[in-house]
């Protein structure tokens, strides 16, 4: 049996504290693992080893929430950032289960935000959106369901009028070209491409002569 004779916090990082056992430092812990520890408790080895494992558990818990603190994260976007940080798989899924249970990790919100933003900003298809989706790790039965709903048309149709503001200048035949190309890489099909770009290109006709 050792006992604790110190508990100190760590200067640069005050969720941490030393652990200091028959007067000699024995091994940094998480300040909420230590949090039921005190000076004069004995501690045997089972107990040790049992504390250093719910700290490497916490270590990672926190990685993971620095992860997830810059943007939203797919559940297998974290697995796969805890396996490069080399996290055992059993302690990656007890995380990625407390992350879900405290609402911080959920794909269906994930996908319909995901959906939302890209296009609010940047108008694409949805072959193009099923397909970064799939990447990101999510189930084909979430991606489907973020998908209910768009319209194609009308993306397209957005996609095509950024794009018309460098293409103004062209003939038909160019424009519609270099648009339709455009669209594609967007992950819109052929007919609702063209379609799309034939009515912007009436649009910025009409503007044109209008002024």
């Amino acid at each position: 049996m050792a006992t604790i004779t110190a508990i100190k916090q760590q200067k640069r990082n005050p969720q941490r504290v030393n652990l200091y056992l028959d007067g000699e430092f024995a091994f940094p812990l998480a300040k909420i693992v230590a949090a039921w520890l005190k000076v004069g408790q004995e501690l045997s080895p089972e107990k040790i080893e049992a504390l250093q494992g719910d700290d490497a558990v916490e270590k990672a818990f926190q990685r993971a929430l620095n992860f997830i603190s810059y943007r939203p994260r797919s559940t297998a976007e974290v697995r796969r950032n805890l396996h490069k940080h080399k996290v055992p798989e059993d302690v990656s899924q007890q995380i990625i289960d407390r992350l879900k249970r405290d609402g911080l990790l959920d794909d269906a919100d994930f996908a319909r935000r995901w959906v939302a933003d890209r296009n609010e900003l940047h108008p694409r298809g949805v072959y193009l959106l099923r397909m970064e989706l799939r990447q990101k790790g999510i189930a084909d039965a979430i991606i489907e369901q973020s998908l209910t709903g768009l319209d194609e048309e009308e993306l397209a149709r957005r996609a095509a009028e950024k794009k018309a503001r460098q293409l103004a200048a062209l003939e038909w035949q160019e424009f519609r070209k270099k648009c339709s190309a455009f669209l594609a890489r967007k992950g819109f099909g052929y007919e609702i491409a063209a379609d799309a770009c034939r009515a912007v290109w009436q649009e910025v006709n009409e503007l044109q002569n209008s002024n």
